[in-house]
């Protein structure tokens, strides 16, 4: 993936005010695709996010995990100036370059990107998956722990039990039960796949835990990382 990361055309630039992020969302909400995987599934990179101690920095770590012998085939960590100032609904703006400069490193494309943060379950419907998936031009879903904008029904207590999570009459993601009686977990498109390929992915990368396996191990390879370097 390291050729194709240097080939790709930037978006934007990142180094921009608040205001040009907003219209930045809005312009690239529209250029999302929702549209069924035609390929088979079987690597997954798994994304996460920290900050340094300072928080001058953002720490990102990926994860691959293959679906057929789940288990790990490489992790890759990136460190980027936070220059972006925290502002809710644009993390993505401060987290995003050090997670693209982790997956330019990895040594092969994975076939889906999940991102530990939203997709379209979004204010301007332009989360961290939806911005990586369209930078790199390849699957992604987002996979928050927590709402960000819109309404819903419980869903059932079992595993695999879902309910919409709408915004506006919108359906922008879907609240999703990965384990028994636990916390439900915010399932949205990121970019050129569906809900339910997003949904059917989140389940498939259970291994008993309630988040997503592979960003589950990118949540610990981040806080490791960020232990060491601090």
């Amino acid at each position: 993936m390291r050729e194709e990361a240097e080939t790709k055309i930037a978006l934007h630039d990142w180094n921009v005010a608040p205001t040009k992020a907003v219209e930045i969302q809005r312009r690239l909400a529209a250029s999302v695709v929702e549209t069924p995987l035609r390929a088979a599934v079987h690597r997954i990179a798994g994304v996460d996010c920290a900050f340094s101690r300072d928080g001058r920095h953002c720490l990102a770590a990926a994860v691959v995990w293959d679906l057929r012998s789940r288990s790990v085939v490489e992790e890759v960590t990136a460190r980027r100036p936070a220059r972006f100032p925290y502002v809710p609904g644009l993390l993505s703006f401060r987290e995003a370059p050090a997670v693209l400069a982790a997956l330019g490193k990895l040594s092969a494309t994975p076939d889906v990107i999940v991102c530990d943060g939203q997709g379209r379950a979004h204010p301007r419907r332009l989360g961290l998956a939806c911005h990586v998936g369209l930078w790199l031009d390849l699957p992604a879903l987002g996979c928050a722990k927590s709402r960000l904008v819109g309404e819903h029904r419980q869903p059932g207590s079992r595993r695999g039990c879902r309910t919409r999570l709408v915004d506006r009459d919108e359906t922008i993601g879907a609240v999703l039960r990965t384990r028994d009686g636990v916390r439900p977990v915010y399932v949205s498109v990121g970019h050129r796949l569906t809900l339910d390929d997003a949904v059917r992915i989140a389940l498939r990368c259970g291994a008993g835990y309630r988040l997503p396996e592979p960003t589950r191990l990118a949540d610990r390879l981040v806080a490791e990382y960020k232990r060491r370097s601090g």
